[in-house]
């Protein structure tokens, strides 16, 4: 009669193996996808950088003007 048991034993240890993968593949798979979204963000704000780059004068971000020629040399 303990074979049967033994039996149930392992099915259920099998199972167990079973769910404890499933569960590590699940958490893997949400890693990636937070990963590619932080991937996707990064060059989300990257474009708009070079786009804001381009655009001219009314552009958030971009070249500083300097003022020199406002200025005599000095001596």
């Amino acid at each position: 009669m303990k074979a049967p048991q033994n039996d149930i034993t392992y099915q259920g240890d099998l199972m167990l193996a079973y769910e404890l993968h499933r569960a590590h593949h699940a958490e893997l798979v949400r890693e990636a996808e937070a990963q590619r979204l932080v991937g996707l963000a990064r060059a989300a704000r990257k474009a708009r950088r070079t786009a804001s780059r381009g655009s001219g004068d009314n552009a958030p971000e971009g070249r500083v003007r300097t003022h020199r020629s406002r200025f005599t040399q000095a001596a």
